[in-house]
């Protein structure tokens, strides 16, 4: 055995010995149900390896033909398995670098009616999305048609799934506290096509990260920012926003629209995890009849998603909460059943449901390997929705574990 299959082969255990430490954590949620290892990949050779978060810019370079910069966008990949081998040939001290910071039925809302709420039509589409609850089983897998950045603050489609997954990048000289996140939508043969990357911005006093349909471009200024996700100070509560301007700003031009708040997600306190798993809700704008989602425009900080949805204010605002997972006595931990597309646990895996029926899954979250993890979505929400609530999952929380 020569000195890198040695230094291999110790890197190797030390990472196992790391999982099992981590599944000691309380707040561990692992895969009742893992059926479909998709973040395995079979090589020649017969053996298996996982699958790492080799989705950043560099492979948009090598994926261009005759350098035709118009095929980014679209690309679909299906070379993951020439990474695999560029990982396993890396030196054992760059695997060291791992270290994680782990320690619908939907009752929807009245539309907007010239300022009033409209008994009928709360009734239309509350009966509108119990039959969405009842038509699960059907479902198709989605795909994108049209306009990138049209696609991807659309609510989905009802009776359809959005398989994705999120890799995250942490090479680099600063992006061990800063990666970048890049998400992809799944399709067959284990090829994907690119949706989303985001990077948390530096400078920032709290947690902020930018959004961006360009993998290569995170800039705000560029015409491919779709929108933000901002924290508090302690990292309890998130708000997704589009790409509309603040309206503190006073020098808004005509004909730039305001910013609109896309999504809020509130994770309940739980110093040192004494509580269990993790404990998040989460608030969207309501939908219409129509299936379109309703436009939130807050004018200052007392009309937002969290300061409404603490009010009580739940006028044309959903509310959501993360599934409760299981303790399962023989394993001597908590479970959620992924239905196979959650293989790892950790503190992050989670279900997002209504109160009136867990099982419609309205999106989930879990990890696949080190750094790269699936992200499922329903309707109502859109790509930048679940990215956004996704994204939260990753960040520091001083008061939350």
């Amino acid at each position: 055995m020569d000195i890198r299959t040695q230094k291999l082969e110790q890197q190797r255990q030390i990472m196992e010995q790391k999982m099992k430490q981590k599944r000691m954590t309380s707040g561990m949620i692992q895969a009742s149900d893992v059926r479909l290892p998709s973040a395995k990949l079979r090589t020649t050779s017969g053996t298996r390896r996982e699958l790492h978060g080799y989705d950043g810019p560099l492979q948009y370079t090598m994926g261009r033909e005759n350098g035709n910069p118009d095929q980014v966008m679209s690309i679909m990949h299906d070379n993951d398995e020439t990474f695999v081998e560029d990982l396993q040939n890396r030196n054992a001290s760059d695997l060291l670098d791992i270290e994680d910071e782990e320690s619908s039925p939907i009752a929807v809302t009245t539309p907007m009616n010239n300022g009033n709420n409209s008994a009928d039509a709360r009734r239309s589409s509350n009966a509108l999305v119990e039959g969405q609850m009842n038509n699960i089983g059907g479902e198709l897998e989605g795909d994108v048609h049209g306009n990138i950045e049209r696609f991807v603050t659309q609510p989905a489609q009802q009776k359809v799934l959005y398989k994705c997954r999120i890799t995250r990048d942490r090479k680099g000289m600063d992006r061990g506290f800063y990666p970048t996140y890049f998400l992809h939508l799944e399709k067959d043969y284990g090829k994907k096509v690119f949706l989303l990357a985001a990077r948390k911005r530096k400078k920032s006093a709290t947690s902020n990260y930018l959004i961006s349909t360009d993998p290569t471009d995170l800039s705000r200024n560029a015409d491919s920012y779709v929108g933000k996700l901002r924290s508090n100070l302690l990292g309890t509560q998130f708000t997704i926003f589009d790409n509309g301007v603040s309206p503190r700003k006073s020098n808004i031009k005509e004909g730039i629209l305001p910013r609109q708040e896309l999504a809020a997600v509130v994770y309940d306190t739980n110093v040192l995890g004494f509580k269990g798993p993790r404990k998040m809700t989460v608030i969207i704008p309501g939908m219409t009849v129509e299936q379109q989602r309703v436009n939130i425009y807050p004018q200052d900080e007392t009309e937002g998603l969290i300061e409404s949805w603490k009010a009580k204010n739940l006028d044309n605002l959903i509310e959501l909460h993360n599934k409760t997972p299981i303790w399962n006595e023989d394993t001597q931990s908590y479970v959620l059943n992924f239905l196979g597309r959650v293989t790892q646990a950790s503190v992050k895996n989670f279900q997002i449901v209504h109160d009136s029926d867990a099982e419609y899954v309205v999106m989930q979250f879990g990890r696949v390997a080190e750094d790269v993890f699936t992200m499922d979505y329903r309707y109502p929400l859109c790509a930048l929705q679940a990215f956004g609530i996704a994204l939260s999952s990753f960040d520091n929380k001083l008061a939350c574990e």
